[in-house]
């Protein structure tokens, strides 16, 4: 490893300049800051630096991070330069590239072996790179000046995790059991948010704006805040309390605070991603810090920032502490809907009335008394777009396409828009489209029924719950009591108390089935967003009104909900007669959430089998069979237009009869016209071997992640242990 990019000379804290460094909450101060800011500004100018390099100096730089492709037998991982210079100039001082015939120190093989995959990168490519490269050698010197074990146990992980996407050419991520974020909603911007809407909604616009204000600085704070080690706090809490904090500090310096500095990593602010929990832990901390802060600045500010800063702001902490530690604030409910103050009400208004173009809005807040326990769901009919903030794809999701291959591509044949836009319009012609399958089709999908009679109006679907802090209608409640009437005789073996204390538990929801104004029907969940699943506790539909879809129908809206609300895994404990029913939702035995995400957080069930769902967002599930079906037709009229242009007709193949066993697939006359292509010839994505294929760490860490999964299986007990030949004599 070469001196560390952008380290010259030492930080605050015995931190090198232009290097990540994270210690102590206690260095929290406008000098820490500025001093962040000036290590950024360092690393920023070293990348500006690197990328004004000639092509043959950045493809050296390159070499030293990237495996040898001389052949497959040679395991070495980086170009070592055979004659290092025994002075190593600065880091700044232009050096000559080294000739790509230049031997490697470790393997032999010349520098261009190591970089061969790089030849037809473009130099924005090699750039972005040689961002993650400046980026790697940050980390590596923080790994070894770090003195904290926790911080620096993150620091040799995410260093080890873009060493790796430098390797295999692959845009940088963070993985693992931390998750994905956000980890809790509602987030912490959203809490604030409710916070200075529930509290101050009743304010003159003036106030009010100084309010939103204190909760902007606030905000800001955060989001430049560091936390203390887990270590520094291991004295005054907890054990529980420890661990817990350990978590979200890993995950603050992964998502939030090493990404400011080194940007080659996904940059969240942490009032987005996390919630109360992660508020809880720090605010006391922050808020003595903060005030203690301003009292010492007091001095240099002016009178009105004096006033602001040492008189209303902490009041402002006062009530905002009240709502972090108190059980019943309505803030952090996902469902609550604070008023708005009136100067605001226009504002929203208009907002309203001009909702962007293409946006579909598939949940909405039901009219009445008790709309904030109950959300209508109604079925889409339009595609999501996934665009970033800024409406655009994101810089660097391509990196790995223009080079080598990295994902294999699979190779189509485009066909114009006229063609489509013909077939489209004979499948949607009733008078071209005829037959008894078009009526009376033997595929049709389960739910057809159901969706039919929900576009008639002859069932609703609702989102109910009990709440111990808004008011519950009256129709909500009967609602509810009619649930627990129907899991009750659906589920004879669950005792009735224990179906009732669920079904009204105000953390449980229910997705009600509604027929003629009462319940047939509902799939009692409760939602662990912070956790990333939601445990479905009961499903069922009263036995009369079975077998008309309502159940396939039923959970594709409760799927299009959780996507709504970003939770992407459903878990439950089936029994032997719910088995066949998960199974044709999509649902599995083989888990893919790890146990520590859900272990103690769902209900397990004697003599049940926990199964699992994995949710794609991209998918409108109430309309994907609809989809599916119209994708069918598709090309099944495609292929029906390209075989009406297949007119010759070939006389039979005769070599048979003279005892010719087999012939290739490709002397048989016409078969290369209708289109057949020899699989055996390689496409353009697969000339060019992956690079994942192809590096041996890759390899080693699948097949181990592979192994440790079969030998993990529970049918896997029978071959963990070779037979005894003491007491099974013949078996050998």
């Amino acid at each position: 490893m070469t001196a560390a990019v952008g380290a010259a000379g030492g930080g605050g804290g015995g931190m090198p300049v232009g290097a990540v460094a994270a210690g102590s909450s206690q260095a929290a101060g406008a000098g820490e800051a500025a001093g962040r800011v000036s290590n950024v500004q360092r690393i920023q100018q070293k990348k500006a630096q690197v990328r004004a390099w000639p092509r043959d100096k950045k493809l050296e730089k390159l070499a030293i991070y990237s495996s040898c492709w001389a052949d497959e037998k040679c395991k070495c991982n980086g170009w070592k330069n055979p004659s290092p210079p025994a002075h190593p100039a600065r880091p700044d001082t232009p050096q000559p590239a080294a000739p790509p015939s230049q031997p490697c120190r470790s393997c032999t093989h010349t520098l261009g072996d190591h970089v061969s995959h790089l030849e037809s990168a473009g130099d924005d490519d090699l750039d972005r790179l040689l961002s993650i490269v400046v980026d790697v050698e940050n980390l590596f010197i923080c790994v070894h000046r770090e003195e904290d074990p926790d911080t620096k146990q993150v620091y040799s992980y995410l260093f080890r995790r873009l060493r790796k996407c430098i390797l295999q050419v692959s845009p940088p991520t963070v993985e693992g059991p931390l998750g994905t974020p956000p980890f809790e909603r509602p987030s912490i911007f959203k809490g604030v948010t409710n916070f200075v809407l529930h509290k101050f909604n009743h304010l003159q616009q003036k106030d009010f704006q100084m309010m939103s204000d204190l909760a902007k600085m606030f905000l800001h704070c955060l989001n430049h805040w560091r936390l203390e080690t887990p270590s520094a706090r291991r004295a005054h809490t907890t054990p529980e309390e420890s661990s817990a904090y350990k978590v979200n500090y890993t995950r603050w310096l992964c998502f939030s605070y090493v990404p400011q500095l080194c940007d080659s990593l996904p940059h969240h602010e942490t009032t987005a991603i996390f919630g109360r929990t992660f508020l809880r832990a720090v605010f006391h901390t922050l808020r003595k810090q903060l005030l203690d802060k301003f009292r010492a600045e007091k001095d240099k500010m002016p009178a009105e920032k004096k006033l602001l800063l040492l008189n209303h702001f902490p009041r402002f902490l006062s009530m905002l502490e009240e709502e972090v530690y108190s059980n019943t604030s309505p803030i952090w409910d996902a469902d609550y809907r604070p008023q708005l103050p009136p100067h605001l009400h226009n504002q929203a208004a208009e907002r309203g009335n001009t909702a962007a173009r293409g946006e579909f809005e598939r949940l909405s807040v039901q009219p009445g008394d008790g709309h904030y326990t109950t959300v209508s769901l109604s079925s889409a009919t339009t595609r999501r777009q996934r665009i970033d903030d800024r409406g655009e794809k994101r810089e660097g999701d391509d990196l790995s396409d223009s080079i080598c291959g990295k994902r294999i591509k699979i190779e189509t044949e485009d066909l114009g828009e006229e063609t489509v836009a013909e077939v489209v319009a004979t499948i949607t012609d009733p008078r071209k489209m005829i037959g008894p399958e078009v009526l009376f089709s033997e595929n049709a999908a389960r739910d057809e029924a159901a969706k039919l009679e929900e576009r008639k109006g002859n069932i609703e679907f609702h989102v109910i719950g009990n709440s111990l802090t808004q008011k519950v209608s009256k129709q909500t409640m009967l609602w509810l009591i009619g649930l627990q009437n129907v899991f009750s005789h659906q589920l004879p073996r669950m005792p009735k108390d224990y179906i009732t204390r669920l079904v009204f538990d105000p953390k449980h929801c229910t997705l009600a089935l509604i027929k003629e104004n009462r319940p047939i029907g509902g799939i009692c969940f409760r939602m662990f967003a912070a956790q990333g699943f939601t445990e479905i506790v009961f499903c069922a539909v009263t036995s009369n009104e079975q077998v008309k879809g309502y159940g396939t129908h039923m959970m594709n809206h409760l799927k299009d909900y959780h996507v709504k609300n970003n939770v992407l895994h459903f878990l439950t404990f089936a029994d032997e007669f719910a088995i066949g029913y998960f199974k044709k939702q999509g649902f599995s035995k083989d888990i893919q959430l790890s146990r520590a995400v859900y272990q103690g957080y769902i209900k397990d069930y004697e003599g049940a089998t926990l199964m699992g769902c994995e949710l794609n967002p991209n998918i409108v599930y109430t309309e994907f069979t609809a989809v599916i079906r119209r994708q069918k037709e598709i090309i099944k009229k495609l292929i029906e237009r390209r075989q009406s242009e297949i007119r010759k007709v070939h006389p039979g193949l005769t070599c048979f009869r003279d005892g010719v066993r087999e012939i290739p697939i490709e002397s048989i006359p016409g078969i290369r016209e209708a289109g057949w292509k020899d699989p055996g010839t390689p496409s353009r994505a697969s000339r060019s071997p992956s690079h994942e294929q192809q590096d041996p760490e890759y390899l080693h860490s699948m097949l181990k992640t592979l192994l440790c999964n079969v030998k993990s299986h529970a049918a896997a007990w029978p071959f963990q242990v070779p037979v005894d030949p003491n007491e099974v004599p013949d078996y050998y």
